[in-house]
Formats: structure tokens, C-alpha cells, sequence
């Protein structure tokens, strides 16, 4: 606790040192909040924890506050603080070095460029409460289960990143960005599902931790000094002054464990249009994990002698957003997962898992900056939970807020 309020108490003094450089040409400070509550009906008393392991469901609130200055022409500064279920949180403080509209540096702790959705994760730029479920961050049913989503977003990491925009004309835009930054990891304690303590008394990695890689109690380091490195690319055409089409590819890896020896992989790729007012978007992911077998006896399933080392786990979603009357927009959303590899023994999962939604929402404009969310999903499961259901309806109920 301590911690975590002189962290508050240091990025507070950073935002106040920021709002008001004596040279700064311009200054900006934003922020954002949300209060949201799921229910499950279809559980017991609609906890959504009945039979679905650890999932964040009740209120939950997210903000964010965050202050951006313009320091040079060529230079400028972010830092952003974010409070969630995982308590404070330093999600961004990067310096941007712009030498030129095709190449920049940028230099401290961010989110890593992956993907379309890492770009407007924040609960304001969003119309549903709910993250899609390849980057879900605990809200989904069944999330301890599944060992959570492809990839959280965001994942703030320390590093750097090299990237830049070029245009064709009016109406082509190709964007990119490579980086390294310290990587995903495991605490290798024996602590975590993720580590079990096998017969030899040793822990053993078998996923990544993604708590511990962004806990402040972890100090913000890497466990193995070895970088971790990815890269994205995005090309964007305007056929029109009321549409536009962009499609992305991108990719990233790295070794989790202390020994450097198990690596993940993760790739994807998305597009997304808009026409006029509607927007449509969808993305694929697929992670690859490599994991420790020296204990056969950890394991659901025999292990092979030969590829049967790691698991893969690959999602997509795909959304429509449509306004339907002033201040109203409805929004369709189709996503699922499916997780192919050996389990634990103590795993609820078998060895070929899918998960499956169908989300309906609507978002209402209350006032200017000030929107109301509901939302009804529809799960489905390859196999039943703790409770016997393979079907599970969720609702959500937020309001969202920026300033």
C-alpha cells in the first residue's frame, strides 16, 4: 500500500511539473472515467463467479488522467495514470523525439504498437463496457480458467520504439513502429497457477504471467534482462471525404521465464472501415507458448517427446458500430477463442477449448461528454464450468465520462 501511494504521490508531481513549463508551446490535460456493473443471470444470485473462476464482475470503475506537453518543436512529453481493478497504475511516461513525420523515438514506459484496438482501449473511445476477448482484461466469464486473454490491453512496458507516418498523396497513409521493450514474464516462485511447484519442488513456467508483468510490486523490471521485440505496420486509403480502410499486421516475442528459455510469439492482424457514420472493425490474434515439461506429472494429457511443448491460442473479433438516432448508436460485436495444447492437471479445460460471444449494445448520449452503456453477451462454452452451464448470459451497465 505504501508503495503504491508514493507511486501516486511521484506521478502526481510529474503531471503538476508538466501542466506548467515555463517554455512549453502547448499544454494539454485530459482524463476519462467509467463506472460499470455485470451481472449473470443465468449463475447463481448472477455472480459471475458462481462457476466461472475469477472474473472482476459487480461495479467496477477505470480512470485515467493525462497530461501532454509540447516541449520543442521536435520534442514532447506524456504522462498518463490510470486506477483499476489493479489498483494505481503508471501507464504511460515516454518522451516522443519527432525528427521528421516518418521517423520517430520514442523513449520511457508505454504501451507497445500491436494490433487497432491498443489505440482506443481506453473505456471513453469505446462504445461497449466490455473489451473484445482477444485483449480482454478479467472481465470475461471463465477468465482464471482460460488463464486470461490473448493479450490485455493495455500492457504498458518500459522500452523504446522507433515510428513514423508517410503519405501518398491526400489519400494513402502507410504508419509503422518497431520496438523493444522488457517483455512479458513469470515470477518462477511457485506462487501463481502459471508457475505450479511440480514433485521436484520447483516451479514450473507454463504460461505468462500477465499480473506480474505489469505489477508495481515487480519494481516495473525485467526478470531476465532479455528484451522482448515486435513491430506493426498499417496502411490507410480515403477512396472518399466520408469513408476509409485501414489494415494492419503485427507481431511480437520474446522469452517470460528467468532462464530465457521459453519463448512466446504473438502475431495478428486487423482491418477496420468506415462509412460515413458506420463503423466496422475486426481483428485476428494468435499467440504461441512455449512451456517447461521436465514435469510430465503437471500435465492433463502425456506429454510428446517431440512439439509438445507449448500451446497456441487464437481469437477475432468483429463489430459493427451504427448510430441509430441522434445520440444513440447501437453496437453488434461477434468474438471467441480457441486454445489448442496440453493443460494442467488441475485444469478445467481440455486440450482443444473454445469460447464464443454475441454482444448487443446500445450507447446513449446523456450530455455532452457523458454517455450511458448497456450491454446484453451471449456465451458459449466447449465444455461446462463448475456449475454444469455451457451457456451464460451476461449484462453490463456503465456510464463513461470524459473531460
Amino acid at each position: 500500500m505504501r508503495t503504491g501511494l508514493l507511486l501516486v504521490a511521484a506521478v502526481l508531481g510529474v503531471l503538476l511539473a508538466l501542466v506548467s513549463p515555463a517554455g512549453a508551446i502547448e499544454r494539454t490535460f485530459a482524463g476519462s472515467a467509467q463506472i460499470d456493473y455485470l451481472a449473470v443471470p443465468t449463475q447463481p444470485s448472477g455472480d459471475a463467479n458462481g462457476g466461472t473462476g475469477n472474473t472482476f464482475d459487480g461495479f467496477t470503475f477505470e480512470a485515467a488522467m493525462k497530461v501532454a506537453v509540447d516541449i520543442t518543436d521536435h520534442l514532447s512529453a506524456n504522462v498518463k495514470l490510470c486506477y483499476g481493478c489493479h489498483g494505481f497504475e503508471l501507464d504511460m511516461a515516454y518522451f516522443d523525439l519527432r525528427v521528421a513525420d516518418e521517423l520517430n523515438f520514442r523513449l520511457g514506459r508505454f504501451s507497445p504498437t500491436f494490433g487497432a484496438f491498443t489505440l482506443r482501449h481506453d473505456p471513453a473511445n469505446q462504445k461497449l463496457s466490455d473489451k473484445p476477448l482477444p485483449y480482454d482484461m478479467g472481465r470475461m466469464l471463465r477468465n482464471l480458467s482460460w488463464g486470461y486473454s490473448i493479450l490485455p490491453s493495455p500492457m504498458p512496458d518500459n522500452g523504446v520504439e522507433i515510428d513514423g507516418t508517410h503519405w501518398f498523396g491526400k489519400n494513402a497513409q502507410l504508419d509503422y513502429a518497431a520496438y523493444a521493450v522488457a517483455g512479458f514474464r513469470t515470477n518462477n516462485t511457485g506462487s501463481d497457477p502459471v508457475d505450479p511447484i511440480g514433485k521436484d519442488g520447483v516451479a514450473h513456467a507454463v504460461d505468462l504471467d500477465f499480473p506480474e508483468s505489469r505489477s508495481p510490486s515487480s519494481l516495473y523490471i525485467d526478470n531476465n534482462a532479455r528484451p522482448a521485440g515486435g513491430a506493426r505496420v498499417a496502411l490507410t486509403l480515403k477512396p472518399g471525404p466520408f469513408s476509409d480502410l485501414t489494415v494492419g499486421a503485427s507481431g511480437m516475442g520474446g522469452t517470460y521465464d528467468n532462464q530465457n528459455k521459453l519463448v512466446y510469439l504473438i502475431f495478428g492482424g486487423d482491418a477496420s472501415l468506415r462509412l460515413h457514420r458506420t463503423n466496422i472493425r475486426a481483428e485476428y490474434l494468435i499467440r504461441r507458448t512455449e512451456f517447461d515439461t521436465t514435469d510430465p506429472s503437471l500435465f492433463k494429457y502425456a506429454v510428446p517427446a517431440s512439439q509438445g511443448n507449448y500451446f497456441t491460442k487464437q481469437g477475432a473479433y468483429l463489430e459493427v458500430e451504427q448510430p441509430v438516432i441522434r445520440d444513440l448508436d447501437a453496437i453488434v460485436r461477434v468474438d471467441g477463442m480457441l486454445r489448442n495444447g496440453n493443460v494442467l492437471a488441475t485444469s478445467t479445460l481440455t486440450n482443444q477449448a473454445w469460447m464464443a460471444r454475441e454482444t448487443l449494445g446500445l450507447a446513449y448520449g446523456i450530455e455532452r461528454n457523458l454517455r450511458l452503456k448497456v450491454s446484453a453477451e451471449y456465451y458459449e462454452f466447449s465444455g461446462p464450468d463448475t456449475s454444469g452451464n455451457k451457456r451464460d448470459l451476461a449484462i453490463h451497465t456503465g456510464v463513461t465520462g470524459t473531460f
